[in-house]
């Protein structure tokens, strides 16, 4: 049950981004699985898969 009034104190509490766009679309793709596997045991994998599109958008340009 919620509580009743709510939280008077949401907006400290809200999440912030510091990029020029926030990140709200979502893009899905199938894969194998060892590559899934391999992709996902790099730290912070999913900055480097948004570069590497992000690269590859810039070229076709």
């Amino acid at each position: 049950m919620a509580r009743p009034g709510g939280n008077p104190d949401l907006a400290a509490h809200q999440f912030t981004t510091d990029r020029p766009e926030p990140l709200t679309a979502r893009l899905q793709l199938r894969v194998t699985e060892r590559m899934k596997q391999q992709v996902t045991s790099i730290p912070n994998w999913q900055e480097l898969i948004r570069d590497a599109i992000a690269k590859e958008l810039a070229k076709s340009r």
